[in-house]
């Protein structure tokens, strides 16, 4: 199967690295990419075949990876229109729903929306699958197959929910560098140099990850598991609830998928 990836960014050379790394073949895979250095390094990097526009050459291809910026979607969808001859299309921009892209690819359907996060950067990412109506289960796997590449896969049944797998996944690697930043700064207030406080502060983080990743048990027991009664941790959890933060962090997450909803409607209009 030969796959074309439409932009050549951060995320597509994610993908790329990890299909290349499942054994694909760098003569399955091209790339559009209208920025010439770019498409050196991709080219110099993969050994893929890279296109500089979106052409009849470059979509002789069985799926086609929509991986561009959301405001360029509608230009470059516009341009596919024509070419289109039963390619699958993968799209990973954030906002823009099927119904859009489909109005915009005169009325073309074989689409499945991704939201991948960041942590696919390290094979290690989170992705959120959602199929329109009717689409066949082959092409669902292929999908699957192409984002397992780079991680996880998760399939929902409704397109509304990717709005809340955007404010809990997608912005979800902010949140854990957010928590990150601030237990080195306690590191460094506590008197540590700042290479142990980073130490600590990841590989804590990364093996609480682990653990709660591998374990059988909720992660309420695991804390409760930690928090010794009269010890630091308790101390620690008291001093949270008594400042709201989980309270605080559900109320973010709610904030960011709304601003998700209200971004589809903006990025819909045109």
């Amino acid at each position: 199967m030969n796959i074309t990836f439409i932009g050549g960014g951060n995320m597509a050379n994610a993908i790329i690295g990890g299909l290349l790394q499942q054994g694909w073949k760098p003569a399955d895979l091209r790339v559009v990419e209208i920025v010439p250095a770019a498409r050196d390094k991709m080219a110099k990097t993969f050994g893929v075949t890279i296109h500089a526009a979106i052409d009849k050459h470059a979509m002789d291809t069985d799926c086609i990876v929509l991986a561009i910026k959301p405001q360029q979607m509608r230009e470059a969808a516009t341009m596919l229109a024509p070419l289109l001859a039963k390619q699958l299309i993968v799209t990973i921009a954030a906002g823009i729903r099927c119904a859009e892209l489909t109005r915009w690819l005169g009325g073309y359907q074989r689409i499945v929306r991704v939201m991948p996060n960041t942590p696919a950067l390290v094979l290690a990412g989170m992705s959120g699958l959602y199929a329109v109506s009717g689409i066949a289960e082959s092409d669902r796997k292929t999908a699957e197959k192409i984002m397992s590449a780079v991680g996880t896969t998760l399939w929902f049944a409704r397109e509304e929910e990717l709005d809340a797998v955007t404010a809990l996944s997608g912005s979800g690697p902010a949140y854990v560098f957010y928590f990150i930043e601030a237990l080195q700064q306690a590191a460094r207030e506590l008197g540590l140099n700042a290479e142990a406080g980073r130490q600590l502060a990841i590989e804590t983080f990364t093996g609480a990850a682990k653990l709660a990743a591998q374990s059988s048990e909720d992660v309420a027991t695991l804390r409760a598991r930690v928090t010794s009664k009269g010890g630091t941790t308790e101390q620690a959890l008291k001093s949270m609830e008594a400042d709201r933060v989980k309270e605080a962090i559900i109320r973010a997450v709610k904030a960011a998928a709304e601003r998700s909803r209200e971004l589809g409607d903006e990025l819909g209009r045109n």
